[in-house]
């Protein structure tokens, strides 16, 4: 039998001796009473779905019975003589998962097919059959839950069984649904089987069906899964944590009085609110305990408030942050940015008089549905919308940003079962995932597109990224900017971060060993260990097979060279130091005619001159600085070493520019251009330099890195109002992705026009 079994005689006895819950839903006797009654229907419905059938319109109140009228009918009588364990006719197990998930909310084809789950799997009714009787979109979902025969699979049955569900879930996420609730179903009637295996089935759902039931959203199996699989795992610590819940039962709940109060602060300011208490679960207080040590009885629960809109949920924060002292770092708003599993809230933390600190949820009465019952909630998430055209094997993913999709592109690049199997455990044991914005990558010459959302476990790399968004073509890969900043491929990505993936034009590149050491998710470690493998593990990251480039360390030809781009020019590159700023003889500006330029205020007749440290023209705001002999060094305003000098105290020296500038004398400055290394490079960009009428006193080119290249120049322009448009030609250079004024702050670069 595909259901785990209980043992004879009474199964709540049995498990209140170890010391586990009782089932916790209404009617499963009634359900037990009514299978032995057989199917005879009473107001057109069989009696044991009386119960099922309330809950049910109590969420769908048109929904069509007479369908779940005609599943139990072929339920019962296939299953009809098959017993459980406990001695029950196998049908209360069919029909407490549809309980289940009818208390969630889930729609009439997702119950018509946890009727008939089992059916094909342990009796003579064929795929064919439901099909024929329910549609073929019950017969997927009765498919996608069907485990693979032993028989056949031998001992991959059970991965590939996951393998298969996982597949069909990517097709519609319902058949998750069916195989959580049977799961807890399962685990709530595993009392008496023998210890060993009460452990392996208590391993799996801690393993596999936990996070699933986290990324799909569902919280109320999640949690109480959570709660079985502690008291068969950690039975001395399950103990303890009930006999600490146990002793504080019996005193006064210091967070009713809190929330009473919360009623009536929000009936004074107008606000229609719900105020709950909500107890945590098991594992939750186990968890806070660790955390916190020695727990107060506010520590066990939460308030929760429930208001009609989203406008509402910020309303009530007012309130409360006002009439009660607020605990600023517990601070969250998951409603303006939902998390990774749909789940949306604020969650803020007050004090009370006595001091003591409640945890609070606010959110709306459909927020809390989602945050309960996750894509349950949602209905049928593939029904299309009044109006909408959409093509029938067209189906989006609910979970939004996509991880369901993530995964079914690594495991199908994973034909053995062990990998997969480890693969998988390795994916959902990361409990907590990030959003990154992707504003576009930069392709050699080309022009960014538009920021979509990523989602990526915690803690991924710049490498996990780009994988995640281009699979094998990220080995391409030479380069990533985050938050507009040039950044490493190990640079660990936070959420909210924005990541600009810089691809080289090379289809014959590489990924380097070294990136496997960053990674995170199975599909950058799977994608990556299988180039170095069908390569021998020699090329690096941006090398074409067969062809050693440089690399900024001086490592041999055909040597992979690390991860890490070349590092930013330090401080002396950057002009700092007290010598730097004085703009010495061959330093840049060093004769430029600044005298004629600037006027500086209160030191008439001071020598002038310019910073080569950020190389000021105008319009450019400027600051000066009093240095040796009675000279004035000027600074851009925004320069880091003006700022520093100013920092240490040396009064800046007022300047400006005359007029609109030194027009007809020009003027001085530095550009640096970074671009992908190709042939002819530094003959183009001095030839745009050329074109703009500027003039090369000096150029610098960096060793290629990694197919990236990064050129400075010293240029003299005529005037300075030439400066942006030679930018914009030197930007337009095929292979340059950016160009900066020598110490100016790192920026991302503007699109191209």
């Amino acid at each position: 039998m595909s259901a785990e079994a209980t043992n004879p005689g009474n199964p709540d006895t049995a498990r209140n001796r170890r010391g586990l819950p009782r089932p916790a839903l209404r009617g499963l006797r009634r359900i037990g009473r009514a299978a032995l009654l057989g199917p005879a229907p009473r107001d057109g419905l069989p009696d044991a779905l009386e119960h099922v059938a309330k809950v049910h319109r109590g969420h769908h109140p048109h929904a069509d019975l007479a369908i779940l009228a005609k599943a139990y009918t072929l339920a019962e009588s296939s299953h009809r003589g098959q017993m459980r364990k406990s001695g029950e006719p196998y049908i209360t197990h069919p029909l407490a998962v549809t309980l289940i998930l009818a208390e969630l909310g889930a729609e009439t084809t997702t119950l018509t097919a946890s009727l008939l789950h089992d059916t094909v799997e342990d009796t003579e009714v064929t795929l064919d059959q439901v099909r024929a009787e329910f549609g073929a979109e019950v017969r997927y979902l009765v498919d996608g839950v069907t485990k693979l025969e032993k028989v056949d699979y031998g001992a991959a049955a059970e991965p590939e069984t996951f393998r298969k569900m996982l597949v069909a879930t990517g097709h519609d996420v319902r058949v998750m649904s069916i195989k959580l609730a049977d799961r807890l179903h399962n685990m709530r009637t595993l009392g008496v089987m023998r210890p060993e295996k009460q452990v392996r089935i208590a391993k799996v759902t801690r393993d596999v069906l936990i996070p699933l039931a986290e990324r799909l959203g569902v919280q109320a199996l999640k949690s109480e899964l959570e709660d079985l699989v502690f008291a068969i795992l950690h039975p001395e610590e399950y103990a303890a944590t009930r006999r600490l819940l146990s002793e504080h039962a019996a005193r006064p709940d210091p967070l009713a009085a809190l929330a009473a109060r919360m009623r009536t602060v929000l009936t004074d300011a107008g606000i229609d609110a719900e105020v709950r208490l909500r107890p945590r679960h098991l594992v939750s207080v186990h968890r806070v305990r660790r955390a916190r040590g020695e727990l107060t009885g506010a520590d066990l629960g939460r308030i929760l408030v429930l208001v009609p809109e989203d406008a509402d949920c910020y309303a009530v924060l007012g309130e409360l942050h006002t009439c009660f002292t607020p605990v600023v770092s517990e601070f969250k708003d998951f409603i303006a940015a939902p998390k990774f599993n749909l789940y949306q809230s604020l969650h803020t933390a007050v004090a009370g008089e006595a001091g003591e600190i409640a945890e609070t949820l606010i959110r709306t009465h459909q927020m809390h549905r989602v945050a309960e019952a996750g894509v349950i909630a949602l209905g049928n998430p593939y029904a299309p919308a009044a109006g909408a055209d959409t093509a029938e094997d067209e189906r989006a993913d609910p979970t939004r940003p996509g991880w369901l999709s993530r995964l079914l592109e690594w495991q199908s690049a994973t034909p053995d079962s062990e990998t997969f199997w480890s693969s998988l455990r390795d994916d959902l044991a990361q409990d907590r995932e990030i959003t990154v914005f992707c504003p576009g990558d930069v392709p050699p010459g080309g022009r960014t597109a538009g920021a979509r959302p990523v989602g990526l476990p915690a803690g991924s790399s710049c490498v996990d990224g780009a994988y995640a968004l281009h699979g094998e073509d990220a080995h391409r890969c030479i380069g990533a900017r985050v938050n507009g900043r040039l950044a490493t491929l190990s640079t660990v990505l936070h959420d909210g971060d924005s990541l600009q993936l810089l691809l080289g034009p090379d289809a014959a590149a590489g990924p380097s060993p070294e990136w496997l050491d960053h990674t995170r998710t199975p599909a950058a470690r799977l994608a990556i260990g299988r180039w170095l493998a069908e390569r021998g593990g020699q090329q690096g990251a941006g090398q074409p097979p067969g062809e050693g480039a440089p690399s900024a360390s001086g490592a041999p030809d055909g040597a992979p060279p690390a991860v890490d781009p070349p590092s930013p020019p330090g401080p002396e590159a950057e002009g700092e130091g007290e010598g730097a700023h004085e703009a010495g003889p061959g330093a840049p500006g060093a004769d430029d005619p600044a005298p004629e330029a600037l006027a500086v205020d209160g030191l008439p007749g001071a020598a002038v001159r310019l910073a080569g440290c950020c190389t000021p023209v105008p319009p450019d705001p400027v600051t000066g600085f009093a240095v040796r002999g009675g000279n004035v060094t000027v600074h851009r305003a925004l320069c880091p070493v003006g700022a520093r000098m100013a920092a240490t105290g040396r009064e800046p020296v007022g300047v400006r520019w005359h007029g609109s500038g030194p027009a007809g004398h020009g003027c001085r400055v530095t550009l640096r251009a970074e671009a992908f290394s190709r042939p002819h490079l530094l003959a183009d960009l001095t030839e745009a330099i050329a074109v703009q009428g500027a003039a090369v006193v000096s150029a610098a080119v960096e060793p290629p890195y990694e197919q990236r290249v990064r050129h400075t120049y010293t240029l003299r322009l005529p005037d300075a109002a030439a400066l942006p448009a030679l930018l914009r030609a030197m930007r337009q250079v095929p292979g340059v992705y950016d160009v900066t004024r020598e110490g100016k702050s790192r920026r991302a670069p503007a699109p191209r026009p």
